[in-house]
């Protein structure tokens, strides 16, 4: 009976070891709402937040804001600290513009600093006024 015990376990310590935790550009794949966001320094109001919805596939985005859409692309470097995003605007309001950006992802928990003036890219996540940074934390919508 012992062999069959050490077996199971064996068996059972080999599928935990394969199952590998995703990698950044398979877990920031979904639908997110924003918590709270930082636009030039400056608090953005619940009233606005409620408006806006992002949904990221394998390496495009889409945004809605109110009445407007932002469709394009983004990489992932997950190499550096912080972590690095590049977004690249191929359709609506921000067509033709690329921004680059810090982000943090925890869990249902996406954190992402833009430079909107797409000049320079953030090295922390904050939001001063002066600067042209949009800080924004995301929760990911239950589905």
């Amino acid at each position: 009976m012992k062999p069959f015990l050490y077996l199971g376990f064996a068996l059972a310590a080999l599928l935990t070891a394969c199952k590998k935790a995703p990698t950044d550009a398979e877990a920031i794949q979904g639908t997110w709402l924003p918590v709270s966001a930082t636009l030039l320094g400056q608090p953005v109001g619940d009233a606005i937040l409620q408006t806006i919805s992002l949904k990221v596939d394998i390496d495009t985005y889409e945004i809605h804001s109110g009445t407007d859409t932002d469709f394009g692309t983004y990489t992932l470097d997950a190499t550096t600290t912080p972590k690095r995003m590049t977004v690249t605007g191929t359709a609506g309001v921000n067509k033709g513009r690329t921004f680059p950006a810090i982000y943090e992802l925890n869990g249902d928990t996406l954190r992402i600093c833009h430079d909107l003036s797409g000049k320079q890219r953030p090295t922390e996540f904050k939001s001063t006024v002066g600067t042209q940074l949009y800080l924004v934390t995301y929760q990911r919508k239950k589905e």
